[in-house]
């Protein structure tokens, strides 16, 4: 990796400005109810209270759009991560102004403050130079630890590099070694999975690793975009018509890069997307009045069969359905049969890690990106501004 990594800086007794991503997800009485990102971050923040750095921890919560929204603060981590750390954080009532410099101007070393939730201001997404300036000094380094926002040019990620030597995380450090790896240098055979909702979404990142590729499996509801491409009775499945022929286009770019594409050859089927519903299970085509919610039987074990001599895996995208109990068999399974092989597999943020979190494989996969756009972005080729601003390691 050729960023600078919090290794690289000189730490010690330092005012430490890291953005963290404790974006995480609340309940209505705003309690945290999965801490993954927070606890993502705890390898970074030791680091710094190892060598008696002052921390300054920054983040965003949800979209408040430039408002302060009480349910939207981000007191309740500060409480979560006292207790991981076994140590008071402070939270802080705002990011910036005069209270916020007072109190790290009273620091001593080892102590930890969490400013108040970015978005509460217009200028972090607009990476407004004035804010992010009053950002920095609050500093005398900065580490970007939130891969999860590296995909945005903000104050707290871009702008504040202007002022600050910076460098990354632990868990940025390793995201970017393992899609590096993936873009540039990947074991072979390389198969990636695909599923999700719409093809639009993953063009980009079908085009990017086409060459790169030996196997695409694709499932989820993209899937019938591409199995009417195939001349095949889709139903009433999700379909984008209008990418019906460029579903026709990755074939044949597939098949000039010697690259084989599977799609669901049976299919569990519905007449409505609910729990309840009565289900089937039916071959390639789908009758009408019904809608293709996962993979079948078949497919799973021809995926399996596909995927057991792969060196590395990549997926991005339940192929079902994952929300519903009866249409998250196809998922569940391709997750445990992957779960045990020696490949490399990585999975992208989002829903995919979500499920594979929910699964309790976590720990059995090599990496699970704590990015869904910026996983998406990075395997679409695109340079992360949020990685790019970071100080290079010969600079």
């Amino acid at each position: 990796m050729h960023k600078k990594s919090i290794r690289d800086l000189n730490i010690r007794g330092k005012r430490v400005l890291m953005r963290v991503d404790f974006n995480v997800p609340l309940d209505e009485k705003q309690r945290i109810t999965d801490d993954t990102r927070i606890k993502a971050a705890l390898p970074s923040i030791k680091y710094a209270l190892k060598y008696d750095a002052k921390l300054i921890l920054m983040s965003h919560l949800g979209r408040p759009k430039g408002e302060v929204k009480k349910e939207l603060s981000l007191a309740p981590s500060a409480v979560r991560l006292s207790k991981l750390l076994g140590k008071e954080v402070k939270m802080m009532k705002d990011c910036i102004g005069e209270e916020v410099k007072e109190a790290v101007k009273g620091m001593k070393d080892g102590d930890v403050i969490l400013l108040e939730n970015l978005r509460f201001h217009k200028e972090e997404t607009k990476n407004d130079e004035n804010f992010a300036k009053e950002l920095a000094s609050l500093g005398d380094v900065f580490v970007n630890d939130a891969f999860g926002t590296c995909h945005r040019a903000h104050a707290s990620t871009v702008g504040v590099t202007k002022f600050l030597p910076s460098a990354c995380g632990f868990l940025v450090e390793k995201e970017i070694d393992y899609f590096d790896k993936l873009i540039k240098n990947p074991d072979k055979p390389f198969a990636l999975i695909l599923g999700g909702a719409k093809v639009s979404d993953k063009i980009k990142v079908i085009e990017n690793m086409l060459h790169k590729i030996d196997f695409l499996l694709i499932g989820g509801a993209m899937a019938y975009t591409f199995l009417k491409s195939r001349m095949k009775s889709i139903g009433n499945s999700k379909v984008e018509l209008d990418k019906v022929g460029l579903a026709d286009d990755i074939f044949k770019k597939a098949r000039e890069n010697n690259v084989s594409i599977f799609l669901p050859e049976d299919n569990v089927i519905a007449q409505e997307i609910s729990a309840k519903t009565k289900v089937q299970i039916v071959g390639e085509n789908i009758p009408d009045g019904w809608i293709g919610l996962d993979i079948g039987p078949k497919t799973t074990k021809k995926y399996c069969s596909v995927l057991k001599d792969a060196k590395t895996i990549c997926w991005n995208g339940p192929v079902g359905y994952f929300e519903l109990k009866p249409f998250r068999k196809g998922t569940t399974e391709i997750a445990k049969f992957i779960s045990k092989l020696k490949a490399t597999t990585v999975i992208g943020g989002g829903d995919t890690a979500a499920a594979i979190n929910e699964l309790g494989l976590g720990k059995k996969m090599s990496h699970i990106s704590t990015g869904g756009g910026a996983s998406l972005e990075y395997l679409e080729g695109i340079e992360l501004p949020g990685i790019v601003a970071l100080n290079d390691k010969w600079s």
